[in-house]
């Protein structure tokens, strides 16, 4: 168990291209939170005097009409190059200045290093004095970062090395000149483009990907330490042009404010979020869906799956056996093919059957097999498939496990309202939370994972009202079917429901056999309450049918699960061999 730490007025923050830019400005803001040192490095030189011509001029335009001027007196002929290059230096020069002067009206100390953080000698003797002044470095924040956007097909090796070093090799020179257990805090400016990945910017995703790995490898063995790595998304500043601003909101992507932005980096120091290694602040960068492919296509995918990789098993065992729940098969089929297509989204499930569960034991299958064949597409619109799960036995003998048509949407519809939603609480089922599950012959089998129905709030003969708040797993619980769009834990969790009313009106239990027909409409919620409406559309003595309604409290619908069929099983399928 480590303590946080919190920024105090004795820290010393080394900020790597602090000096200007969005990362002085988040600089400024910590520095007005809680005034502390800061020793701020940048490539650009601070001229101590500035040239006589230049002096008390501070437009663009201005400037660059004597810097012109000043060329000419010197008998060299000015271009727009050489201009360029000499306004840069003066503004560069003047922006570290007021950078420091604003951290220093704080009651803050501030001084500037000029270096390249790629040139590990000369950090490393600028820093050995710097620290003579300021006392050891307790905190590091890397903002240093620079951009070459081209396409692929055109980056330069000189593009890439320009982008990665100053992001990974900048990093590992800073933590080379100071040791990692002696720092409190570290702070990686990463970006949504490692996090999503953004066109022309291969090697600027693939960098700051890297940061977003190195925090939580930094974490594991320097775990005392508040480490983070903050995904920025697009910032309101002078990069962001009016042009770019409109591209972005063509793609629905919204832009930090700099007064926002600013103050979510303290905020992300705060010692309650010592934990959180790695945060996403901003829009996804991803542009809308090329346009489709009229060829129908088929996939093959491959997924060895075990007990180890997927601890959720654990939680749904039936007769002691570890049984793949067929929401987690259906799970597969849709990420599957929401991963081929991304812009469009699963909306519908029409004739899942479970033809033979796939269980764990010693004769599983070593691996399973998911086909896809696209069945029908209509470009911005839709797209189609038929999905089958099958495995070979060690004979070359092939046993189909689940099949179904998968349907995914361009454009989501509104959800619709549950017209019969009734919320009366009739307290003919007392029973409530942990006393559902694994509480005898009758009781529900179900592990923590595909836990929890909170309370029966009414049953008839014709339907039960359920509310439920599923905990959410751990991603490492929830192995290779993760919870995406589609949550295969919260739905099997719905299906519950017709187990308590089969238990409560006929003392019989049952697993699935179809879920035939389920749409989505929104995500169902996490850690929050939803409720589910079982309603019964017919029973005999070895099976039952029901639709499974999955909505808010003003009925506005989730997901549903339309002539589900289930198979009366015995009562103690759930005890152990």
């Amino acid at each position: 168990m480590t303590t946080p730490t919190q920024v105090r007025p004795s820290s010393v923050f080394l900020v790597s291209g602090g000096a200007k830019g969005i990362t002085a400005q988040c600089t400024i803001e910590m520095a007005q939170h809680q005034p502390c040192k800061f020793i701020l490095l940048g490539r650009s030189e601070v001229l101590d005097n500035e040239p006589d011509f230049v002096q008390d001029c501070f437009e663009e335009s201005a400037l660059k009409k004597r810097i012109m001027e000043n060329l000419l007196t010197q008998g060299e002929k000015p271009t727009p190059m050489s201009v360029q290059k000499i306004y840069n230096k003066i503004a560069s020069s003047r922006e570290i200045k007021k950078t420091l002067a604003a951290i220093q009206q704080t009651g803050a100390q501030a001084e500037y290093i000029s270096v390249d953080v790629t040139n590990v000698a000369d950090l490393q003797t600028k820093l050995a004095a710097a620290v003579e002044r300021t006392g050891a470095i307790t905190g590091i924040i890397h903002g240093a970062g620079n951009l070459a956007d081209k396409l692929i097909e055109k980056k330069t090796d000189q593009d890439f090395e320009k982008v990665y070093t100053a992001k990974v090799q900048g990093l590992e020179n800073l933590l080379t000149c100071v040791n990692p257990s002696q720092l409190e805090q570290l702070v990686l400016f990463s970006s949504v483009s490692g996090f999503y990945g953004n066109m022309g910017q291969s090697d600027y995703a693939i960098a700051n990907e890297i940061l977003n790995k190195s925090a939580h490898l930094i974490k594991q063995n320097y775990p005392q330490c508040h480490v983070v790595a903050i995904n920025w998304g697009g910032w309101d500043s002078g990069m962001v042009t009016p042009e770019l601003k409109k591209a972005f909101a063509e793609r629905g992507i919204e832009i930090i404010p700099v007064e926002v932005g600013t103050k979510m980096l303290v905020n992300e120091l705060h010692p309650a979020y010592h934990e959180t290694t790695q945060v996403v602040i901003g829009s996804p960068s991803i542009r809308p869906p090329a346009p489709l492919d009229p060829e129908l296509r088929s996939y093959r995918i491959r997924r060895r799956m075990t007990l180890e990789a997927n601890p959720f098993l654990h939680d749904h065992a039936i007769a002691g056996t570890p049984v793949l729940p067929a929401t987690c098969a259906m799970s597969w089929m849709i990420n599957a093919c929401e991963e081929l297509y991304p812009g469009y989204r699963y909306l519908r499930c029409k004739d899942f059957k479970v033809l033979k569960g796939i269980t764990f034991g010693e004769n599983s299958p070593s691996e399973h097999i998911l086909e896809l064949q696209e069945i029908a597409k209509t470009d911005a619109e839709f797209v189609e498939f038929q999905t089958t799960i099958l495995s070979k036995n060690a004979a070359g003998k092939t046993h189909f496990h689940y099949k179904s048509l998968i349907k995914l949407i361009r454009q989501m519809p509104d959800a619709p309202i549950y017209e019969s939603a009734n919320f009366t609480e009739d307290h003919t089922i007392t029973t409530t939370g942990k006393d559902f599950y694994q509480n005898g012959d009758s009781s529900l089998f179900h592990g923590p994972a595909f836990q929890q129905i909170t309370r029966v709030l009414n049953i008839s003969p014709q339907k039960i009202t359920i509310e439920c708040c599923w905990p959410e797993i751990t991603a490492q619980q929830q192995g290779q079917f993760p919870v995406q769009w589609h949550n295969p834990y919260t739905t099997d969790l719905s299906t519950q429901s017709l187990w308590i009313w089969l238990n409560h009106y006929h003392q019989e239990v049952c697993l699935p056999g179809q879920l035939t027909h389920s749409e989505q409409y929104r995500a169902v919620p996490c850690n929050a309450p939803f409720y589910v409406t079982c309603e019964i559309e017919g029973k005999t003595a070895t099976s039952a049918t029901a639709n499974f309604i999955l909505h808010d409290r003003e009925g506005k619908i989730y997901s549903r699960i339309l002539g589900a069929k289930a198979v009366i099983a015995p009562m103690n399928l759930h005890k152990p061999k």
